[in-house]
Parts: C-alpha cells; structure tokens; sequence
C-alpha cells in the first residue's frame, strides 16, 4: 500500500491455512490514515483490555503481587504446570461435571494458543485429518497447516443459530479423521449451544469413532436464553479434550494462562503410552510464567460473583447496542443476535455498494476513510461476511457504527 491508499491488489494472502487474525489486524492498522484527527476505534480484535469498563478484579491483580512478593516462584514450573494450578483448575471445571477432574487431567498451557496446538500436535499421524467448524477461529486452520494435518470443514448452520452441520460431519467423517472442533460460546458468532444439541454433537462423534475438542476459552460467557453446558458434560459419550483459559471470563489476555484438559471419565487418555507422550510434549513448551501459575488457586478461589455478573452485563449491553447500530446500517446486517463470547458475525450485502468488491476491501477502505477497523469474515472462514467485537465500551461502539453509516452512504450504488 502506498502512502496509505488502497490498491486494487489489496496485500493479504486469503488462503486458509496463512491467514491470522493479528495479521489482518495488523495491515488493516497500517491503512489507517495517520493524518486523519480521528479517534482509531478497534472492533476486530477480542481483547476488552483495550476499554476502560472491561477491567479484571482486584483479587487476581492481588494474587499475582503476592505471588511475586513470596520470591518462592521465581523459577521454573514443572512442564504440565504447578501442582496446585492443575489442582485449582481441576476443581473450578469439575464443579460443572457429573464427574470430577483430577490434577493429573490437567495440562498447563501458555494462553488457550497453546493448548489448541498442543490438541492438534497429539493428534497427528499420518494420513490423518481434522474436521473443523466454518466459520472458526483461523488458528485452527493454521496450526493444522504446520502439522500436515487435512482439514475437513464442516458448516455452522446460520438459519439454525449456528448449530453444527451434523449430516456434513457425518459424511466428512472417514476412518482417518481424528476429531472434530466445537467452539462454545462461539467465536466468532457469538453462539450458545444447547445441552440438546452437544448431546446430539457428542453421539455423532462415538458414532465416528472420533473424539470432541471443546474450545471453552469463553466459557461461562453466555447471556441469552441458553445457559453455558460444557461439552466435557458428556465425557463419558466420547472421549473430550477441553481447552480454556483464565484470558476472556477473567479479562486477563496477556497473562497467558490457559489449559488443556483430558475430560475423559472413561480413561481413554489416562492410558500410560498416552500419558507420556503428553508429558514429553510439554517437556519441550514453555509454559505461563510460574508466578502467574501460582496465582492462579486464588485468583479461582476468590472471585467473587459479583465480577462475573457485571462482565456478562456489559457484554449483553454492548452487544444490543452492537446489533441495534448494525441493523440502521443498509449494507450491513445482524441476522443472529449474540447470546454469548464477545464478537457476532455480520453479514455484508454488497450489491448497495458502488466500489466494494469483497469483505477484505470492505474493511481497508473503512479503516482509511475512518478509522474503523472491522474483521473480515474471510479471515474466518466465510466470505462478505464481517466480524464485529462488541467487547468495548458502548459509546465506542456507536461511534464506530456511525461512522460506519457514514461510509456506506459515500459509497451507496447510485439507483
């Protein structure tokens, strides 16, 4: 791009397995106009730090100084993590279980990245493949690529709430898939599934012989009529491998304190071949720093409700705000109000637009011309497609949609 302008070749490689959020993020930033007096506002990434009225509690800003006060975790941790870390977090996912965790279920991992990776790097063989939502979290996608792992992407249903394609999974399936990927709360359409419908999921996946990757890193983040069901409920249907973090439900991203836990009851990867080979690959990881570890069994243990309560109301009042600003915008719609996460998908009709050929020059010319930076729903999977965050505070988010108005009524097909 020179001197800020949009060419016609807009510089982003769209092929699944290179794309990355930051990455878009990052070129969509470089458009901005520096000359322009207008405020950037930031709707494309999940990170509600960036907003004042998103902040963690001070119980976990206390653990952490107390932690590093202590000078007793100044050194390195065990490589699956600390002892009373795997513990907390054993308990806090087991209280949701018809059964309990134990330490030994428990893998800690540098942020809820690290644990997708450390998922698909165990399930690697040769041959093997992948069957993976559309749209989805691009990692996914990413880190099967480095792995040779074949993706196989299965359609999250828009008219049914973005339920999963069960028939597509059923008919991707073959004797080399090795399981499938659920996102709950979705990222990135802002989804809740019902307890009916994991079932549903959970039967599909013992039928295929396939086990389930939960990614839960917005667990407990669901505001609507459905209440949050983990999918480890039904471990005891199909084996589960569910990855989270303290990152969303805390507001603490950049502490980089995630997990990757076996929600097996029935003991299929308590098996010591298996075992082991977890052991060794995490031998070779970095994990989160050992005094963010530490404070973690506090940071879990005494929060209080309260906290959790006022973060689901800011989400719920941003994201009406959100929907209700998107749906004055003509070229713009909400078809799903979110129920949960923090970012919803929007769809894009581009035949009332003059100039605008596809999402990604959607979102160039929108964060030139003002200082508004969407995600493109190429960057997940689903084309004219955009995703919005709604994690921000709600005088942001009527500026950006206004300006947003104001770019679509310049750009407007003449009729």
């Amino acid at each position: 791009m020179e001197n800020g302008a949009v060419n016609q070749q807009i510089p982003v490689d769209t092929t699944s397995a290179t794309i990355t959020i930051k990455g878009i993020l990052s070129l969509l930033l470089q458009n901005v106009d520096e000359n322009d007096n207008k405020r950037l506002i930031s709707l494309g990434m999940g990170d509600p730090t960036a907003y004042s009225c998103f902040h963690t509690t001070q119980v976990a800003q206390e653990a952490v100084v107390d932690a590093i006060q202590s000078d007793k975790f100044n050194g390195y941790a065990p490589t699956v993590g600390l002892p009373q870390t795997r513990r907390a977090i054993a308990e806090y996912l087991s209280r949701d279980l018809p059964y309990k965790l134990t330490s030994d279920d428990v893998f800690v991992t540098s942020g809820c990245t690290q644990a997708i990776d450390v998922a698909l790097a165990m399930l690697t063989r040769p041959g093997a493949n992948i069957l993976l939502p559309r749209p989805c979290f691009p990692i996914y996608e990413l880190c099967s690529a480095f792995r040779h792992l074949e993706v196989r992407h299965f359609d999250l249903l828009q008219e049914n709430a973005w339920e999963v394609d069960l028939d597509a999974v059923e008919a991707l399936a073959d004797h080399n898939t090795v399981a499938m990927v659920i996102i709950n709360p979705g990222n990135p359409c802002g989804n809740v599934y019902s307890y009916q419908h994991l079932e549903k999921i959970a039967e599909t996946a013992k039928k295929l012989r396939i086990l389930v990757i939960a990614d839960e890193v917005y667990g407990h983040l669901a505001f609507g009529g459905k209440p949050f069901v983990p999918m480890g409920v039904f471990g005891s249907t199909v084996p589960v491998l569910t990855l989270g973090s303290l990152s969303k439900r805390w507001i603490v991203p950049g502490w980089r304190l995630g997990w990757f836990v076996t929600s097996d009851p029935c003991g299929m990867f308590r098996k010591p071949k298996v075992v082991e080979r977890i052991k060794k690959y995490f031998d070779i990881l970095g994990g989160p720093a050992t005094f963010i570890q530490a404070a973690v069994p506090r940071i879990i243990e005494q929060t209080e409700e309260v906290f959790f309560k006022k973060t689901i109301y800011l989400l719920k009042q941003s994201s009406d705000i959100c929907c209700d600003r998107i749906n004055e915008i003509p070229c713009i719609t909400c078809p799903n109000k979110p129920e949960g996460s923090m970012a919803v998908m929007v769809k894009l009709d581009l035949s009332l637009l003059e100039d605008i050929t596809n999402d990604i020059e959607f979102c160039f010319k929108l964060a030139k011309e003002e200082s508004v930076i969407f995600l493109p729903g190429t960057a997940v999977g689903l084309k004219n497609w955009l995703r919005v965050t709604f994690a921000a505070d709600p005088n942001s988010i009527e500026e950006a949609l206004r300006r947003t108005k104001c770019f679509y009524q310049r750009h407007a097909r003449k009729l």
